[in-house]
């Protein structure tokens, strides 16, 4: 069975990712871990649970509440705005138009998220308009869609008035699509939560595992691969386990007080 890896989750610059995975293959193979194939999945969720699996990235949400039999590698640092170690936050973006606002300011207003499955997007929004709800509802609508790029776009085109954007998307987007920001400001942050986590599939072996996390903590260190990480805004490697991911468990929840029931549902295809 071939194994495989990929990195789907900041794929902005699709080259910029490529030259992380030659990286990879060559210190995988310095620990004895080769023949894996790269793919670049079209249904994530699937992928994820595949038992070949040797290597990937997804989300917080996902991993806490889709992947319960996926075991942990680790999570990368970022050097961008609003990152902490392996920890990470979003941004809350609007129009430069409502720029003076804060988040109480959008009652009524209209939500868009990249997916129902997002814990940046969606879940952390929830959470920081917990406790602004009246009656069971905050926004007027909430659009899914289906990507964080779609979502920028629809603040632009005002099919939207407020969007929860990760920090890191946000700072690869300005490097490399800044007029998806253009005409757009942050008003605030959601609260720090532990980064995309880096995934293996179940039957991973223990000695796999440390083999794997040793061949990313020298990706991150050794002066070779220092611009290879600086184009994904890679800054470093935690070892993290699922333990780390507790406080996503808690937003991970189902039908939380932190939920939208009342809020009028429209789709667009989402996507994690």
């Amino acid at each position: 069975m071939t194994q495989l890896l990929s990195l789907p989750m900041y794929d902005v610059q699709p080259a910029d990712t490529l030259l992380v995975v030659d990286a990879l293959r060559q210190l995988l193979a310095q620990q004895g871990i080769d023949g894996w194939n790269y793919v670049e999945p079209g249904d994530r969720l699937a992928h994820w649970k595949e038992p070949s699996l040797l290597l990937s990235q997804t989300c917080g949400y996902p991993l806490c509440a889709l992947l319960p039999d996926a075991q942990v590698v680790g999570t990368f640092h970022y050097d961008a705005q609003g990152c902490r170690g392996y920890r990470y936050r979003s941004r809350l973006v609007v129009r430069q138009a409502d720029a003076a606002k804060r988040l109480a300011d959008f009652a009524g207003g209209r939500a868009v998220c990249n997916s129902e499955d997002s814990l940046s997007g969606f879940h952390t929004l929830r959470a920081e308009i917990a406790a602004l709800k009246q009656n069971g509802r905050f926004f007027s609508s909430l659009l899914f869609s289906g990507g964080h790029s779609k979502s920028l776009q629809a603040l632009q085109d005002n099919a939207a008035d407020l969007a929860a954007i990760d920090t890191v998307s946000w700072a690869l987007f300005s490097r490399h699509q800044p007029s998806l920001l253009q005409g757009l400001t942050t008003i605030g942050y959601t609260a720090e939560l532990p980064g995309l986590p880096l995934i293996t599939a179940s039957g991973t072996s223990a000695a796999i595992l440390r083999h794997m996390r040793k061949a990313l903590t020298r990706l991150v260190s050794e002066p070779q691969w220092r611009e290879v990480c600086a184009q994904l805004l890679i800054s470093g490697f935690t070892a993290t386990d699922r333990d780390d991911y507790e406080p996503v468990s808690v937003l991970a929840v189902p039908a939380s007080a932190a939920a939208f029931p009342a809020d009028k549902l429209s789709s667009s295809h989402p996507a994690l």
